[in-house]
C-alpha cells in the first residue's frame, strides 16, 4: 500500500498517516514539496482515495491482484508518469515547467540510460557468470 492509516491504540497521538512510496533516494525537499502539491490537489478536487483495502496483498490471486492500481515499476515508468501529469505540481509556482523537463531529461540521460547500456549485476549472474 502507497498510503498506510495505522489503526494502532487508542491515543490520539498514536494516529498517524503513513505514505510509502517515496525511497531513501529521493531527493526529500523535492519529494515532500510534490507529495504537499499533490495532497492539496487532492483535497481541492475531490479525487476520490477509493475504498480502504484490508487484506493482505500477498494472499491475493493474481485476478484479484489486477484490480488493484499500482505506482510505476521503474525510474522510467514514473519519469512518463510525470511527463503525463504534473499540472499540480505547477500550482502556485511551486514547480515550474521548464525546472520539471529538465529534471525528467536529466534522469533520463544520467541514470535511465546508462543502466539500459549495462546489465544489471542480476543479470550478469544469470547469463555471463557460469
Amino acid at each position: 500500500a502507497s498510503v498506510r492509516i495505522p489503526l494502532a491504540g487508542d491515543s490520539p497521538k498514536a494516529k498517524r498517516l503513513e505514505f510509502r512510496c517515496p525511497d531513501p533516494t529521493a531527493n526529500p525537499y523535492l519529494a515532500f514539496a510534490a507529495m504537499l502539491c499533490a495532497g492539496i490537489d487532492g483535497i481541492k478536487n475531490q479525487i476520490d482515495p477509493g475504498e480502504p483495502l484490508d487484506v493482505d496483498i500477498y494472499d491475493l490471486s493474481p485476478e484479484e491482484l489486477a484490480k488493484i492500481p499500482s505506482t510505476p515499476g521503474s525510474l522510467l515508468e514514473a519519469l512518463e508518469c510525470l511527463e503525463k501529469d504534473h499540472e499540480f505540481l505547477t500550482v502556485g509556482g511551486v514547480f515550474t515547467e521548464d525546472f520539471l523537463r529538465n529534471w525528467i531529461g536529466y534522469k533520463i540521460d544520467n541514470e535511465v540510460n546508462p543502466m539500459r547500456l549495462r546489465p544489471h549485476p542480476y543479470e550478469f549472474g544469470l547469463y555471463y557468470d557460469c
